[in-house]
């Protein structure tokens, strides 16, 4: 393979985040000289939905054609405010106990996103809340029962589908049950391996089953898993585990590597080399385009002096190449937002009770 095919593929597997609402020359170049498989977006770069809608049109337009994804759960992970609707919590959905509703809301969800240029949602949530105590997942899960959860989150993903948005479920093999946050440092769930199997693997199980396209991995430390590496970087686990045990096909993606989870003790090129290796198809970096530019680097590094195997990227990027874009039903524009209807889901949804209190 020669320097510029490596260099594309290399691209293929990156998902970066931008600094601003704009596509700003510098960053354009950037992006176009990398070849990015997919852009992520934040707060940061949200401004009116007509500003989204022609950043996303923007970043379409670049040579590699890159996925455009945020995260969009619901509650207090909302990047995108009015005229899209601010639904509330997944816990408030699960309480219902009502998969049609859950699956309700994942379509009006993907129909706006789909609305202003994206592609991709970070969602749903697939962890158990196991752990009253969690610090970054509480009323973002659908509740604490592993059933509820696996059939809450497959309806919600296949009505993210349905709308037009390709669906990822986080956070592989579980981040339910942390006490730490891994935005901070490196969580550690201590379950027995049977443990984990009656509870954070079910609605993972459940997902792959139904056949979501993404699972995106926990920063998280499981001893019974792996008693050396957290997920992101253990290929027991996303390999083993995931791919060979589970039989999951789709995109591997990795959370954020610039988290202190992981950067707390290695590099971003060693964290990038090391997550392709584990089995990771996608990497996401979501704060500084420098460190992407400086993974890419240590990547292509690692396969000419052959510690990454050649055959271990191009799989990945074949992967990422190879996502299936749903096709919407009903697609509506800009200028349809708000939707009537899904503003009433809303308000049905915001005058039930919510079982768990304040999980903030």
């Amino acid at each position: 393979m020669g320097r510029q095919a490596l260099r594309q593929s290399i691209g293929q597997v990156l998902m970066v985040g931008i600094p601003g609402p704009e596509l700003d020359a510098a960053t354009h170049v950037t992006l176009a000289r990398f070849a990015v498989g997919g852009v992520i977006l934040f707060r940061r770069n949200v401004g009116d939905v007509g500003q989204l809608a022609a950043l996303t049109a923007e970043l379409h337009g670049l040579p590699s054609r890159p996925l455009v994804a945020i995260d969009h759960e619901g509650g207090r992970v909302l990047r995108v405010g009015a005229p899209l609707t601010a639904f509330p919590p997944m816990a408030t959905v699960g309480a219902s106990g009502d998969a049609d509703l859950a699956q309700q809301v994942g379509r009006a969800m993907a129909r706006e996103l789909r609305a202003v240029g994206v592609d991709l949602n970070f969602a749903p949530v697939l962890d158990v809340r196991s752990n009253p105590a969690n610090p970054v997942i509480g009323d973002r899960a659908f509740g604490n029962d592993p059933a509820v959860v696996a059939n809450m989150g497959v309806a919600f993903m296949r009505g993210l589908q349905a709308g037009g948005v390709i669906a990822c479920g986080k956070h592989f093999p579980g981040h339910g049950d942390t006490d730490t946050d891994s935005h901070l440092t490196l969580p550690v769930v201590r379950r027995e391996r049977a443990a984990l199997e009656q509870t954070e693997l079910v609605p993972f199980r459940a997902a792959i089953a139904a056949g979501i396209p993404l699972l995106m991995t926990a920063h998280v430390l499981y001893p019974a898993l792996d008693v050396d590496r957290p997920a992101t970087l253990s290929r027991a686990i996303l390999h083993d585990l995931l791919r060979v045990q589970l039989g999951f096909r789709g995109v591997i993606a990795s959370d954020d590597l610039e988290m202190r989870a992981i950067s707390d003790d290695r590099d971003i090129g060693r964290a990038a080399v090391e997550t392709l290796a584990a089995g990771a198809d996608l990497l996401l970096m979501c704060a500084d385009l420098a460190k992407a530019e400086t993974a890419a680097e240590a990547i292509e590094r690692a396969v000419v002096d052959k510690q990454l195997d050649l055959a271990v990227l191009e799989a990945a990027a074949d992967r990422v190449r190879d996502i299936e874009r749903p096709v919407a039903e009903n697609p509506i524009a800009v200028t349809d937002l708000p939707v009537a209807a899904h503003v009433a889901l809303n308000q049905r949804l915001r005058r039930r009770s919510f079982p768990f209190g304040d999980c903030r």
